[in-house]
């Protein structure tokens, strides 16, 4: 583990860093599922307010 010492004694203990690598970008699959919560999610928050409004 790596550590390091400061003037008064105290030892700083760093986190060991993952190793970086690039994201895969999505395929056809998953860009058309993105789409379609895309489209749920709109239409569910533009029911919840339309019930609001018409609620209120």
């Amino acid at each position: 583990m790596p550590y390091t010492t400061e003037e008064d004694g105290l030892i700083n203990n760093f986190a060991v860093e993952p190793k970086v690598y690039t994201a895969e970008p999505p395929n056809k699959t998953q860009k058309r599922n993105y789409i379609i919560w895309g489209v749920l999610a709109v239409v569910l928050v533009g029911g919840v307010l339309a019930i609001a409004v018409a609620a209120s």
